[in-house]
């Protein structure tokens, strides 16, 4: 494709998840340093139909189609190539699907500028480390000016923008016990297939698999377990309904996925 660039030569690049940060920093820096980016997304193929919407719904704010950079691969399919789930041990969806496609992708169109959604309260997050190299570029325009999570929010606020409660992969090992039930009870086809590829890796490997942590609380591991306490009208703690989505920030959620 034709990659837009500035009088130097160098094209501005503004990685937009979809999340609160990054699109608070794509609608910003379109106002107050207005020039040709190139906004990219990383999609994962688990998207839930709302952040898709969302992702449209930006590029027509923005005046322009934000770009997908994939590695060719989904979800999906790196559960079947590597007969596996994702979980804290091994988070080969976050690098297959997201950081090493990015990077790749940076590589073939530099020289460049990468703009990141890391904020100024967040001082003890690096964000993406690029490889070594004299034509890519980072800034933190959040960072520069000086905004935390409250500023994000209000600046949303008054744009009449709101964020999909999930902007990570609808089957994420990060997400709480209540966003399962959210899944269960608000997308029971994506639920259930997550059900299958439990089921499908358990018995490929001889033992149980899951995408829940079972230490992480007292409530069954296994999806298809969770799901009956679930049809039992057992609800948990805390759980946020889907009327309650855009009230405060999350926390848990894989932080790359949801800048």
């Amino acid at each position: 494709m034709d990659i837009p660039r500035d009088a130097d030569g160098l094209a501005h690049i503004v990685a937009l998840s979809g999340g609160k940060d990054s699109t608070a920093l794509a609608l910003r820096l379109a106002e107050v340093e207005p020039r040709n980016y190139l906004f990219v997304c990383t999609p994962t193929g688990d998207e839930l139909p709302e952040m898709i919407d969302h992702w449209l719904e930006l590029g027509q704010r923005l005046g322009r189609r934000i770009l997908p950079v994939t590695s060719g691969k989904t979800l999906d399919s790196l559960i079947d190539d590597f007969n596996a789930l994702p979980n804290n041990r091994m988070r080969w969806c976050t690098r297959i699907l997201k950081i090493e496609p990015y990077y790749r992708w940076l590589a073939q169109v530099a020289p460049a500028i990468s703009y990141v959604g890391l904020r100024a309260d967040e001082g003890d997050r690096a964000g993406m480390e690029f490889p070594a190299s004299n034509s890519v570029s980072v800034r933190f325009p959040l960072r520069e000016w000086g905004w935390g999570e409250s500023d994000v929010w209000n600046y949303l606020d008054a744009l009449g923008v709101t964020i999909p409660a999930r902007t990570d992969c609808a089957r994420c090992y990060h997400q709480t016990l209540g966003e399962w039930w959210r899944l269960w009870h608000d997308s029971p086809g994506i639920y259930d297939s997550a059900v299958a590829q439990e089921s499908a890796v358990s018995e490929s490997r001889g033992k149980p698999c899951t995408f829940r942590n079972k230490s992480r609380d007292t409530w069954p591991a296994a999806l298809a377990d969770l799901r009956r306490e679930f049809e039992s009208g057992r609800v948990p703690p805390n759980t946020v309904r889907t009327d309650d989505l855009f009230a405060g920030g999350r926390r848990g959620i894989c932080r790359v996925c949801s800048l």
